[in-house]
C-alpha cells in the first residue's frame, strides 16, 4: 500500500509539472494581495458593472480551489437565489462572473459598448472550469502609445475591470517610468537639457523605451511625470487587488546621447537609424553589456522604481526592437542577455525577464537559430519568458525549437498602429492555440493578446480570450451565433446570418501577407497603391444589406448601432478601393470623361464616410485630441500634446517617416485630412489630362505635405466630442445611394450624385476579388 501511495504521489507531482510548466522557476510569481482583499476587489468590480444587481452575487477567492492542480472558477446558485463565485484568484473569480454573464444571461461587455439586460430572475448555474495555463498575458509595448497614452483613471479603471473579466493576470504596467529615469539620469550627472533632448512626447514613448528614437514630440514636464506616477500607483493598486501580476520595465541598455560626454571612456554603440528618422531624433546610444556601468545603471533604475511602485518580480525590456545588434558574434549576444538579466537580479534576485519576440520576426535573417540560442540560453532556464508576439500569423516557437527550452506565451497580435478595418483569423485562433499547447516538448505556458491598438474588431479578441479555458476548438458557427445574440441582446436570424457571412470572409484570413490597414481612402494618394483582400467584396456588401434591412428592429441596441456604423464604414472603404482602381485605369488610358466621372464618385465617398462616422462616439477624432489636451498642465503643453496626438495618426514623424501607419477612419480627420489630400491629388491628375502635360507625382506629394499634411498637425481646430445625427438614418441613406450588389443606379440618381454627368455606371463594382 505504501509503495502504491508513493507511485501515486510521483504521478501527481509529474502531473503538476505538466499542468504548470516551470513551477520551480516561476512558482514565486503569484498575487500579492490576500484572498480577502481580492474577494472584496471582485465584489466591487461587480458593483461597478451591475450596480444594485451586484447584491445577487457573492465572491470567494480561495487559492486552494484547484481543479487538476490548475487555477479554476466555480459558479453556482444557492437556495437563496444568490450566485456564488469561487475562484483561485481575483482574476479567476472575475472570469467566472463574466462567464456567467455571457453564457447564462446572454450579456456582453466589450471595449466600446456593453449589453447588460439581465433577466429579473437570475438563471441557475452549477459549473466548474479550469484554466489551461497559468499565465494570460495582455498588451503590446506599443499599446501604451497607440491606445492608452491619454487615458485618465476613469478609463483605466474600466479597462482593468475588462482585463480581469477576460482572465488576464499578467499585464504590462508602464506608466511613470520616465519620471524614474529622470531621477536616475540626474544621479548620473545628466543635465536637464540632456534629458529633454532624449525624452519624446507622450505619443511616442513606446519607441523611446525600445531605443528606436529620441526627442521627437518632447520634452516631458515635471507635471507630466507627477501625473504619470500618480496614475501608475492607482493602476498597480487596482491590478494587485484583483490578483494580477503587473509587469514593470527594466533597463534595456539604451541611453541619452550625453552619455559620451559624461562618461567619455565608456563603450557605447550608436543604434541604427530607425524608419529614416534623421539624427536629431534617431539613434540613442546602446551601452555595451560588458561594461560595469551596465549593471550599475540597471540596478539604480530598478531600485528607484521598486522604491516608488513595489515589485511583482517580473520585468520587461526589449533591447533590439526593429534594430539589429551591432555584431553577429555569439558571445556578444550572450553577454547582452547575461547583462540585462544580471542588472535585474542585482536589485531583485527573484527577477523574471519578459521579452517580446518581435525581433525574431522583424529581423528574421539576422536572428538565425544559433544567434537566438546564444541570447536566450544566456539566462537561466525558466527565468526568461518569450512573448511569441504574432503567433496567429508568424509563430516562431517551432523555428526556434520551443525557444531552446525557455517558456513562451502564444500571442495574437492582430492589429498594427490601432488602424481600423474589419479583419481577423478566427479559425487560426480557434485551432492553433490548442495545437501549440499540445505539441510534444512544448514550452508554452500561456496565451496572450498583444495588439498595438485596441477598439476595433472586438469579436476576434472575445474569441481569443476564451482560449484561456477552452479545452478544444469552438464550433465557430455556433460561437458567432451566440456572440451576435449576446452583443445585441436579441435573436435576429437575419443578423446572425450576416455575422456568419463575415465569419467566412473578413474574419477568415489565412496567409502570410501583412495586414496594415492599407486602404486607398486613408493611404497617401499615389498612382500605385497596392490594394489586396482575401475575401469577396460582395460578402461585405451582403452583410451590409442585411444590417440595413434589419436596422429598425435593432436600433435601440448601442452595440448594433456601433457595428452598423463600422460595417457602413467598411463598405464605403471597399468602394473607395474599387473606384481608386477605376480612376487610375481611366487616367492611364487618358480617358478624360471617364476619369471625371469616376473621380467625382470617389470623392463623394469621403462625404458619406464623414456623415456615418460622426454618428458614433467611437469613430470621432475629437475625443482623441481633447483627451490629449486634458493631460496638459498649461497652454504651451496643451499645444504640444495636441501636436503629438495629431502627428501620430498622420505623419508619424517630422517628415512623414511612418506616414499612414496609425491612420484612423474617424470623423474629422476624414474631412480635414484624407479628403483634402485626394482633392489636391485628383486636381493635379485632372490638370495633367486636361492640359496633356506629364504628371509629376513627386512634386504633387511635396505640395500635399506643405498644404495639407503638415498644416493638419499644427492646426488647432476643435472637433466634436459627442456624436451627431442618427446612425440608422445615415446608414440607410448611404446604402440607398451606393446600392446593393449588381444594382444599376437610375440615371437621374447618378446625375444628381456626380454633379451633372449622366453616364450609366453602377456605384457598386461587379468585380469579385
Amino acid at each position: 500500500m505504501g509503495v502504491f501511495m508513493r507511485i501515486l504521489t510521483v504521478l501527481y507531482i509529474l502531473a503538476s509539472v505538466e499542468c504548470y510548466k516551470f513551477e520551480n522557476t516561476l512558482g514565486h510569481i503569484k498575487p500579492k494581495a490576500s484572498p480577502d482583499v481580492q474577494s472584496v476587489a471582485v465584489q466591487q468590480l461587480i458593483q461597478r458593472i451591475l450596480h444594485q444587481k451586484a447584491l445577487k452575487f457573492s465572491v470567494n477567492v480561495d487559492p486552494q480551489f484547484l481543479v487538476d492542480n490548475k487555477e479554476a472558477f466555480k459558479v453556482f446558485k444557492d437556495r437563496k437565489g444568490i450566485i456564488n463565485i469561487v475562484g483561485t484568484s481575483g482574476v479567476a473569480a472575475a472570469t467566472g462572473f463574466h462567464h456567467y454573464l455571457k453564457y447564462f444571461c446572454n450579456a456582453h461587455i466589450s471595449w466600446e459598448v456593453s449589453q447588460l439586460e439581465l433577466p429579473e430572475e437570475l438563471p441557475a448555474a452549477n459549473i466548474t472550469i479550469s484554466f489551461n495555463d497559468r499565465f494570460r498575458y495582455y498588451q503590446n509595448t506599443c499599446t501604451t502609445s497607440y491606445s492608452f497614452v491619454w487615458w485618465d483613471w476613469q478609463r483605466w479603471e474600466k479597462h482593468i475591470d475588462w482585463m480581469a473579466l477576460n482572465s488576464y493576470n499578467f499585464v504590462l504596467a508602464f506608466n511613470g517610468q520616465e519620471a524614474i529615469w529622470e531621477r536616475v539620469y540626474k544621479k548620473l550627472n545628466f543635465s536637464q537639457k540632456d534629458i529633454d533632448e532624449h525624452f519624446t512626447g507622450p505619443a511616442f514613448l513606446s519607441w523611446l523605451r525600445m531605443g528606436n528614437m529620441r526627442g521627437w514630440g518632447g520634452p516631458l514636464s515635471s507635471a507630466w511625470h507627477e501625473r504619470s506616477i500618480w496614475l501608475q500607483k492607482k493602476i498597480l493598486e487596482r491590478m494587485r487587488s484583483l490578483g494580477m501580476i503587473p509587469i514593470l520595465p527594466a533597463f534595456a541598455g539604451h541611453l541619452p546621447r550625453a552619455i559620451k560626454r559624461i562618461y567619455p571612456d565608456v563603450n557605447v554603440t550608436k543604434m541604427d537609424i530607425w524608419n529614416n528618422f534623421n539624427d536629431t531624433y534617431c539613434c540613442p546610444y546602446f551601452l555595451d553589456p560588458t561594461e560595469p556601468l551596465f549593471k550599475v545603471i540597471g540596478k539604480m533604475f530598478l531600485e528607484e522604481q521598486i522604491k516608488e511602485f513595489g515589485t511583482d518580480h517580473v520585468y520587461n525590456c526589449d533591447s533590439f526592437n526593429e534594430v539589429d545588434p551591432p555584431t553577429t558574434a555569439l558571445n556578444y549576444l550572450s553577454n547582452v542577455g547575461k547583462s540585462i538579466y544580471g542588472a535585474m537580479t542585482e536589485s531583485d534576485p527573484d527577477a523574471v525577464w519578459i521579452m517580446q519576440g518581435w525581433l525574431f520576426v522583424h529581423s528574421f535573417f539576422f536572428w538565425t537559430p544559433n544567434r537566438v540560442k546564444a541570447l536566450l540560453t544566456s539566462v537561466p532556464n525558466g527565468k526568461m519568458i518569450i512573448l511569441d508576439l504574432q503567433s496567429e500569423e508568424f509563430p516562431q516557437f517551432d523555428r526556434l525549437q520551443q525557444y531552446f527550452g525557455q517558456p513562451y506565451i502564444w500571442c495574437m497580435l492582430h492589429d498594427f498602429g490601432g488602424t481600423l478595418g474589419m479583419f481577423g483569423s478566427a479559425s487560426i485562433v480557434n485551432e492553433n492555440v490548442i495545437k501549440a499547447r499540445n505539441q510534444e516538448n512544448s514550452t508554452m505556458i500561456g496565451t496572450g493578446l498583444t495588439p498595438e491598438g485596441i477598439n476595433q474588431n472586438y469579436v476576434i479578441y472575445d474569441l481569443m480570450s476564451e482560449s484561456a479555458w477552452r479545452k478544444e476548438p469552438s464550433d465557430l458557427q455556433q460561437w458567432f451565433r451566440n456572440y451576435t445574440i449576446r452583443r445585441y441582446g436579441k435573436v435576429n436570424e437575419d443578423i446572425i446570418r450576416a455575422w456568419q457571412v463575415l465569419k467566412d470572409s473578413v474574419y477568415n484570413f489565412r496567409g502570410l501577407d501583412r495586414m496594415r490597414g492599407k486602404y486607398s481612402i486613408t493611404w497617401t494618394p499615389s498612382l500605385d497603391i497596392n490594394i489586396w483582400t482575401w475575401y469577396n467584396y460582395s460578402d461585405v456588401f451582403d452583410a451590409w444589406d442585411i444590417f440595413v434591412q434589419n436596422a429598425q428592429e435593432l436600433q435601440d441596441s448601442p452595440a448594433f448601432s456601433h457595428d452598423l456604423v463600422d460595417l457602413t464604414r467598411q463598405a464605403l472603404q471597399i468602394n473607395g478601393d474599387i473606384y481608386y482602381k477605376k480612376i487610375i485605369a481611366a487616367f492611364k488610358a487618358k480617358d478624360y470623361e471617364r476619369f471625371y466621372v469616376e473621380s467625382r464618385i470617389f470623392k463623394n465617398i469621403f462625404d458619406d464616410l464623414e456623415t456615418i462616422l460622426s454618428t458614433d462616439k467611437a469613430f470621432l477624432l475629437g475625443p482623441w485630441i481633447e483627451s490629449a489636451k486634458k493631460c496638459a498642465n498649461n497652454s504651451k503643453e496643451r499645444d504640444l500634446f495636441e501636436f503629438n496626438a495629431r502627428n501620430q495618426i498622420t505623419l508619424w514623424g517630422p517628415n512623414g517617416e511612418i506616414i499612414n501607419y496609425a491612420n484612423k477612419q474617424w470623423s474629422g480627420i476624414v474631412a480635414k485630412y484624407y479628403k483634402p489630400r485626394w482633392d489636391l491629388f485628383i486636381a493635379a491628375m485632372n490638370a495633367s489630362l486636361a492640359k496633356d502635360i506629364p504628371f509629376n507625382e513627386k512634386k504633387v506629394k511635396a505640395n500635399m505635405f506643405r498644404e495639407v499634411e503638415e498644416p493638419f498637425t499644427f492646426d488647432r481646430s476643435i472637433f466634436p466630442i459627442e456624436p451627431t445625427g442618427n446612425p440608422v438614418q445615415a446608414a440607410k441613406e448611404i446604402h440607398r445611394k451606393w446600392g446593393v450588389h449588381y444594382r444599376k443606379v437610375h440615371p437621374k440618381e447618378l446625375e444628381k450624385f456626380v454633379g451633372g454627368n449622366n453616364r450609366r455606371e453602377p456605384l457598386v463594382s461587379l468585380i469579385k476579388k
